[in-house]
């Protein structure tokens, strides 16, 4: 695999775009049975938003949208009728996602999702789809580990985003011995399952490797303020809400700039922006601990800014 030293520069930001002009991302996530997984999708969101998407939108079940929208007060909502237990019914759920393909540029699927019929049919239809690019990121790598017999089928342009263990899971069924866990192994690790998958891989841990199968690029940085809850939903959302402004050839076509990086440089960016993020919280704290993922979504602007040619 060729080894890429430095992530693409952003192209610069139009100053006469308005909101058609970066895109909109459908965050799809959140679960309303016991465990009440709320804050996640609303993570992704916000940094959805942070990363400069014009638009954001959340489809989760109806009985905590209004609460994922309380705390991602800009996106707007598709709920999702469920049963009496919070599970979503499987063909709304399905109606409704696919009534969004059209609208939006970006997926981030996955954030808070929670594991059942009804959501491994949801991350199967965002992996199968080729309107629009998607991030697999958490339950949703889960249903695809579950879901062998799609894996010859994946049509979709893919960001995979596991952690160790998530890509352990999908590694296992497909033969892949390599250790996620160990630094002289983790680029072939993260290129055998995109050669594999046809995706791209978002290796996610201290060092952070993307490849695309033929590309391998590895992050210098590793931040312990990282080792907490949701930041993983915010790099998910982060990724995304690039993805929107810079869709790759055929999704919908958009009012703005011609297409500059593709998904490996994004995803690319998505992970340095992440890390300087972590790295100006770290300096204006004077702590490797106690970040709460919203201020790292909060730092996301001048991260992204700080990429841009």
């Amino acid at each position: 695999m060729e080894r890429v030293d430095t992530p693409a520069s952003l192209p610069a930001r139009p100053s006469a775009g308005h909101k058609g002009t970066f895109g909109t991302a459908l965050i799809v996530g959140g679960c309303a049975q016991a465990t009440r997984m709320i804050g996640a999708p609303a993570l992704a969101a916000v940094a959805a938003a942070r990363a400069g998407a014009g638009l954001t939108r959340v489809l989760a079940p109806e009985p905590i949208i209004n609460e994922i929208l309380g705390i991602a007060a800009h996106a707007t909502g598709v709920a999702v009728a469920c049963d009496a237990g919070g599970m979503m019914d499987a063909q709304a759920a399905i109606t409704a996602f696919d009534g969004q393909l059209e609208a939006c540029q970006a997926i981030a699927i996955g954030p808070g999702l929670g594991l059942d019929a009804t959501t491994r049919a949801l991350a199967m239809r965002a992996a199968g789809q080729q309107r629009v690019a998607a991030v697999m990121d958490a339950d949703a790598l889960n249903a695809l580990a579950e879901a062998r017999e799609y894996w010859l089928d994946l049509r979709g342009q893919l960001i995979l985003t596991p952690h160790p263990g998530e890509f352990r899971r999908l590694a296992a069924p497909l033969g892949i011995t390599f250790d996620p866990t160990k630094a002289d192994a983790r680029a072939d690790a993260a290129g055998e399952m995109a050669r594999r998958l046809g995706a791209i891989v978002v290796l996610k841990g201290a060092r952070t490797v993307v490849s695309d199968g033929q590309r391998v690029w590895t992050s210098d940085a590793a931040h312990a303020c990282l080792a907490t809850g949701g930041t993983g939903d915010v790099l998910a959302g982060l990724i995304a809400g690039l993805v929107a402004q810079h869709p790759p050839s055929p999704l919908p076509a958009m009012t703005g700039p011609a297409r500059g990086p593709g998904l490996f440089d994004l995803a690319c960016i998505a992970v340095e922006a992440h890390a300087r993020a972590a790295a100006a919280w770290t300096q204006q704290h004077g702590a490797d601990a106690g970040l709460l993922p919203m201020e790292l979504a909060d730092l996301l602007p001048a991260a992204v800014a700080s990429l841009r040619a």
